[in-house]
Formats: structure tokens, C-alpha cells, sequence
């Protein structure tokens, strides 16, 4: 279905184990409820995804950054500083997380709080949800709602599309902080230079 935001509505369909096309700060993300199992999959196979390659995630605010992953200094400093923002940090992933489908059985998660107010609204009241772009995989990320549907026309497994409209930004930069020394594993919005004036 092809509407405006509608909170309820994105929130049940999300707890009945559906997926959404949800707007970020950067392009449109496939969102699954993370901790649903069947849901996940459902992305990866929507996505055409291999199930080898994790799916990054999307969070409210930096409390459940905490909860999910392991925190160094310079993550805390990146995320206070960034965050929300197009910035995605790959951390160490918390043992008690149950999340082995999200991050292809890796010890590590990719975390995001992405700057758009749909987003965070749907963040705070159901919690995080996978935020990998609204494309099948190995294809180019359409920037409007018609253009995704028509890309996934052969899926109905999708409930809602929220549309927000031409979204047409670079990516999110992604930054590995899982080793001693922070690396740049994909450049996006924020710069080299944005980062190492921080930390």
C-alpha cells in the first residue's frame, strides 16, 4: 500500500512481522522489526540479498545504540557528535543480542540513527528496525516511492510505502570501529575530515 505516514498503521503492520518502505536522511530502507526472525528474512529475500551479507540497523537515540553493541570512546564521541545524521557505526555486537540473521552470524553490527522525522517517530515507538536500502541487491537505489514499487512489483510482502517525497542524498558514510584503529569502509556524506576533527 501507497500512503502517507500513518504511525499506527506502520506500527502494527511492523508487529504483525511486515515489512515497510520507511525514508531515512539519505534514500528510502527496507524496515523489518529486527528481533523477528521470519521478518528478517523476508528483507533478504525481498532484497535478493545473499544471507551472507549483514543487514545494517536503525535505532532511536544512543541508549539503544548501548543496548545492542559495545561502545568504545571513539564510537561515543562519533555518535554523540553525528548522530542523528548520515553515519553508520560498525561496532562489536553485545553477546546477549540475539540478532545472528541481521549480522550473517559476524560479531559485529552495523548502527545508525538516521535524521528524518518518520524515521525516528517509528524508531521511538516500536524500537529498531533493519535499515538497509529499499533496492534489489546489486541494483541502482531509486530515490522515489513509484520507482521502488516497480522494482519490487513481484513482492507483496511489502504492507506500507511511506512516502517523503524525492529522497536523492549520498549514502551513509559507514565507519568500522571494531579494530584498534577506526577505517572508512564506505565514504558517504560525512567527510574523512568530519570525522578526524572529532576524534
Amino acid at each position: 500500500m501507497h500512503k502517507k505516514f500513518n504511525l499506527t498503521d506502520t506500527v502494527k503492520a511492523l508487529e504483525n512481522g511486515e515489512i515497510i518502505v520507511y525514508p531515512t536522511d539519505t534514500l528510502y530502507a527496507l524496515g523489518a522489526d529486527i528481533y523477528n526472525t521470519e521478518a528478517v528474512k523476508k528483507v533478504f529475500k525481498i532484497k535478493k540479498r545473499p544471507f551472507s551479507i549483514p543487514l545494517p540497523i536503525a535505532v532511536a537515540d544512543l541508549q539503544w545504540i548501548k543496548k545492542i553493541a559495545l561502545v568504545n570512546n571513539t564510537a561515543w564521541k562519533l555518535a554523540e557528535h553525528f548522530l542523528p545524521g548520515p553515519l553508520t557505526l560498525v561496532l562489536r555486537k553485545r553477546k546477549d543480542t540475539k540478532l545472528d540473521i541481521v549480522t550473517a552470524n559476524q560479531n559485529k553490527i552495523a548502527i545508525r540513527i538516521p535524521n528524518n522525522k518518520i524515521a525516528l517517530n517509528i524508531l521511538s515507538h516500536f524500537g529498531p528496525l533493519t535499515a538497509t536500502s529499499a533496492n534489489i541487491h546489486g541494483k541502482k537505489t531509486p530515490h522515489v516511492i513509484n520507482e521502488i514499487k516497480m522494482q519490487f512489483s513481484e513482492h507483496r510482502d511489502i504492507a506500507l510505502y511511506i512516502d517523503y517525497g524525492h529522497l536523492n542524498s549520498k549514502p551513509s558514510t559507514i565507519m568500522d570501529l571494531t579494530s584498534e584503529k577506526p577505517v572508512i569502509i564506505r565514504k558517504g556524506v560525512i567527510t574523512k575530515k568530519n570525522i578526524l576533527d572529532v576524534i
